[in-house]
């Protein structure tokens, strides 16, 4: 009740309500929501999903999937892709889908290295379930929630809106450093307020990602290398701000990785991340350890990803053509 209580004030003052799109603690599971420019970035058609249960003590207040298929397009140097996203918060009193579509052009440049650009453009659907809400003038000081709210209900309860963003990536063998726009056309999700010249609508996301490979030890025998990959993340959208660092480690079929989660105004988590990459198979799962303030009261948070690259179906003559840079990222592998 004191979390609806929280939630309610900022749904009615919509106007002056930032969001914030929702981070995965394993970014590059979800390679499309990260950065547009990734699309067509592996060696073959890939398919791939991932789950996050956030502060699963709080009546489940957050809850976010995002599912996506991309490929190559070799012939004529681009990549395309599709991904359909879904966000529960409050245990269902707010919504959100978003579905796109994405492409993205690859420029050589040189024999090593690859620039890509990407376009992503789409649709957002966010409902209000109106009935979760609970405010101030139905609460008797001893009862509790008994009575009838006044407040009204907006007219629509759902608001669908246009979405684009757009990325830049840069990969080598050695490293690859991305950066991606998300919300340029800043949409308009109030309710209450959807033609009210006072929304600002949805605060543009500024990312930026990097990372590189260390190859420990190559694989004999068509088994994977052995690896440690560094990679950072920073993400930036309205007043908010968060940066990721950590690395995975692969050995054989396996994978781990730690990261420290900073939200710049303090201390947010530290993510454990255990996965199976086998064939064109890979599994992963983490888990976010809450160390700020809300320590013991939040449950952390959890992620499943699972995906899937087509890249036994490649011909030798293709996969010699990409492995100069399509190869380097192990964690998309």
């Amino acid at each position: 009740m004191r979390l609806l209580l929280l939630l309610a004030p900022g749904m009615l003052a919509s106007h002056f309500l930032c969001a914030q799109d929702p981070v995965f603690s394993q970014f590059y599971s979800a390679p499309l929501q990260l950065n547009p420019a990734f699309a067509g970035s592996a060696i073959a058609p890939r398919v791939g999903m991932i789950y996050r249960h956030q502060w699963p003590n709080l009546d489940n207040a957050y809850r976010t999937y995002n599912a996506y298929y991309e490929q190559p397009l070799d012939r004529l140097n681009s990549g395309i892709g599709f991904q359909v996203e879904g966000d529960n918060a409050g245990n269902g009193l707010l919504k959100g889908t978003r579905v796109s579509a994405l492409y993205a052009y690859h420029l050589p440049v040189g024999k090593r290295y690859l620039v890509s650009i990407g376009l992503e453009a789409g649709l957002r659907q966010s409902t209000i379930n109106w009935s979760k809400l609970v405010f101030p003038d139905q609460i008797d000081a001893v009862n509790g929630n008994v009575y009838q709210s006044g407040e009204l209900p907006p007219a629509n309860n759902a608001n669908t809106t246009f979405d684009a963003s757009a990325g830049l990536l840069l990969i080598s063998e050695e490293f690859w450093i991305g950066a991606s726009l998300k919300h340029l056309n800043t949409p308009n999700e109030s309710f209450l307020l959807v033609n009210n010249n006072l929304n600002g609508g949805l605060p543009l996301r500024y990312t930026a990602h990097a990372g590189t490979d260390i190859i420990v030890k190559k694989g004999n025998k068509g088994k994977p290398d052995a690896f440690l990959s560094p990679n950072l993340l920073f993400t930036s959208q309205g007043p908010y701000q968060q940066i990721n660092a950590g690395a995975y480690v692969g050995v054989g079929a396996l994978q781990t990785g730690v990261w420290y989660r900073h939200t710049f105004g303090n201390a947010d988590a530290v993510i454990a991340m255990a996965g199976v990459r086998q064939g064109i198979f890979k599994f992963g799962i983490s888990y976010d350890l809450t160390v700020s303030g809300l320590t013991g009261y939040t449950g952390g948070a959890y992620e499943v990803s699972l995906g899937l690259l087509f890249d036994q179906q490649k011909s030798a003559q293709t996969r010699k053509k990409r492995v100069d840079w399509s190869d380097c990222m192990h964690m998309f592998r």
